[in-house]
């Protein structure tokens, strides 16, 4: 697959994953956290922040490995 066409998806998919986490993370935070305390919100915020990363890291990873060469 050409690197151009890789790119082009792989940023689709990380808008899409970005959007979409975020709104499940809130809806999750709205539905379960709204007797919690701070500390608690903190913590979730903070734990949902950082989680988006594993996926986004293995979309870029696809995204910058170099082609495959044909053989032939």
């Amino acid at each position: 697959m050409p690197v151009r066409i890789k790119k082009l998806i792989g940023t689709v998919l990380l808008v899409l994953l970005v959007t979409v986490y975020a709104l499940v993370a809130t809806i999750v935070a709205v539905a379960q956290l709204a007797e919690s305390g701070p500390l608690v919100h903190l913590a979730y915020f903070f734990f949902t922040g950082i989680l988006w990363v594993l996926p986004a890291m293995l979309i870029i990873k696809w995204m910058v490995k170099p082609p495959k060469a044909r053989t032939g």
